[in-house]
């Protein structure tokens, strides 16, 4: 029996991260968020090591019809 995936719950939809784990540092760092792109549908966000500088990951903030920004990772 194949089961689809429940939706995301409404509390993690806004979720930004405060640290992710660098390959560099070989530990966990607090991060700096940069803007990167600004898209017709939304913003492209990029995640560096405060310790470093290097590239973490990046997040898509999606443009919803009332104006309001969802995120993706």
């Amino acid at each position: 029996m194949h089961r689809q995936p429940s939706p995301k719950p409404a509390a993690f939809r806004d979720l930004e991260a405060s640290e992710l784990y660098c390959a560099q540092c070989r530990e966990s760092r607090p991060v700096r968020e940069r803007l990167l792109l600004v898209l017709p549908d939304g913003e492209l966000h990029e995640y560096r090591c405060s310790a470093c500088a290097t590239s973490l990951g990046t997040r898509k903030a999606f443009a919803g019809s009332d104006g309001s920004r969802k995120i993706s990772f």
